[in-house]
């Protein structure tokens, strides 16, 4: 018998938070519109004029640092890489690397950064992915990041 595809799901904000330890102002993920298992994700961020990078990036003339378009990414690569794993309280998903980065447009308030990343490879618990973030269908930012899922720090 031939197993099935994975069916694709979303994530709202709810499941996002239970899957990341991110919060307000680093969660840098607002929704996942299409999720599959050891594939690839779609998801994006609603770039306003209220995040409080904007107040001094640059005041007058805002754009999203590109530093957090990576973090956007690496959040939405961390959502992957742990759509079908169980309990995670204990573990965080942690960047390793960033190869081939590079901007291509900037990202400004009003933009919606549509955030795509795949699956190049996961072995063990190593992750190794490619990464794409889009305004309005065109490229703003690249990169291929590796991650790995490590024990979180004991307090």
């Amino acid at each position: 018998m031939q197993e099935s595809a994975p069916q694709p799901q979303s994530m709202d904000i709810q499941r996002i938070m239970r899957l990341l330890p991110h919060r307000y102002p680093f969660l840098l993920v607002d929704r996942v519109v299409e999720c599959v298992p050891d594939s690839h994700i779609k998801a994006y961020k609603n770039v306003t004029f209220n995040e409080p990078f904007f107040q001094g990036h640059f005041p007058d003339a805002p754009i999203m640092p590109g530093v957090l378009i990576l973090e956007a990414l690496a959040q939405t690569g961390g959502l992957l890489a742990t759509a079908d794993m169980g309990d995670l309280d204990d573990k965080l998903f942690l960047f390793t690397g960033l190869d081939g980065v590079k901007f291509r447009r900037q990202v400004v308030p009003g933009d919606r950064l549509d955030l795509e990343c795949s699956n190049l490879r996961m072995k063990l618990k190593l992750c190794k992915m490619e990464a794409r973030a889009f305004v309005d269908g065109k490229l703003a930012a690249e990169a291929q990041i590796t991650a790995a899922i490590g024990d979180r720090p004991k307090s």
